[in-house]
């Protein structure tokens, strides 16, 4: 049997003590190893779950650490194309936070180095390793709603209290459109397989931040309408309408924290087929398709390449936008 992955985390964030340290830490094939802070504070409650990680005092010196095959980096949006770049040459496979890049060109600087230096190297876009997601692109691939004509979706939550939380930073790459709107679009690129033809957008702008966001689009096979903000009421769906019939999603992007994953699939005559996903953690389902990866050299299920896409869109939406 392969040994497990041995992962480290740079920086000690909220995301990475709430979801993903837990998350590498209960992976199987997996063993979270490290941490790079110079708070020893913050690193307490990494320790409460592991109580065998060895704690860096600098990101430099996790890199450096031998016992490590492999990063994940939380850090700001801002830092992640350089940190990412630094630790694929330090010789460690790379999971990165999205948004990866802050601009398309950015990506193909990432796919290089990936390609040189024979490393993993991935966007942390756990919602595509999500079985209700995969369910859903099954559902669309098989025909179950007919042909696809129209996509919304909506994902919002509200954090104008928080001064200064760097998604209300425009010096570390905030708002919405970075923060959530990747799974708006990638969560639809995914589901359909399909690239937007022509994108339209508005956007709020709040402090040099896209606080609210409205995206058309129009896509070889289907229309598109969706938003996302950080200052409305917390929700989240997508929906894929069809000639003959629904998918819903009721859950789509923070499973089990939002809600119950639940895919809704209404058919004529007012059926409703409804699967649910009460248990499945995308965050450790990722995990542990990355280490499949790294040690079998499996099929990753979002390469860069697949990101980058997203990253394409997202330009398409800045540079078309008006204000509101």
């Amino acid at each position: 049997m392969a040994k497990p992955v041995q992962w480290g985390i740079l920086g000690a964030s909220k995301f990475a003590r709430q979801y993903m340290g837990p998350a590498i830490h209960a992976a199987h094939g997996t063993r979270l190893a490290g941490l790079a802070t110079s708070d020893a504070a913050k690193a307490e409650p990494f320790l409460e779950f592991c109580p065998d990680l060895t704690v860096h005092d600098s990101y430099d010196a996790l890199l450096a650490d031998p016992a490590i095959d492999a990063v994940y980096i939380p850090l700001p949006n801002h830092l992640h194309v350089d940190w990412s770049l630094k630790a694929l040459e330090a010789g460690k496979h790379v999971l990165c936070e999205k948004p990866m890049t802050m601009q398309t060109g950015e990506f193909d600087q990432l796919i290089a180095k990936r390609d040189k230096t024979g490393l993993l190297a991935a966007e942390a876009y756990m919602i595509v390793h999500h079985p209700q997601w995969q369910l859903a692109r099954k559902l669309i691939a098989d025909g179950a709603i007919g042909q696809l004509v129209h996509v919304t979706g909506a994902f919002s939550y509200d954090n104008r209290a928080d001064t200064g939380n760097i998604r209300n930073r425009a010096d570390m790459g905030g708002g919405a459109l970075r923060d959530i709107g990747v799974y708006v679009i990638g969560g639809t690129r995914f589901a359909t397989g399909q690239e937007p033809e022509q994108v339209h957008a508005s956007i709020r702008w709040e402090g040099g931040v896209d606080a609210f966001t409205e995206i058309n689009a129009r896509f070889p096979g289907f229309t598109y309408s969706v938003y996302v903000s950080m200052r409305m009421h917390p929700h989240q769906e997508m929906v894929f309408h069809g000639e003959t019939g629904v998918i819903r999603l009721t859950a789509p992007f923070n499973a089990r924290v939002f809600g119950e994953a639940r895919v809704e699939l209404h058919r004529p005559g007012l059926e409703l087929q409804v699967t649910r996903f009460p248990g499945d953690d995308h965050y450790k389902l990722q995990v542990e398709a990355f280490g499949r990866t790294v040690r079998e050299g499996s099929e990753y299920p979002c390469p860069l390449e697949f990101s980058r896409g997203t990253q394409v869109m997202i330009d398409k939406v800045f540079d078309s936008a008006v204000a509101l």
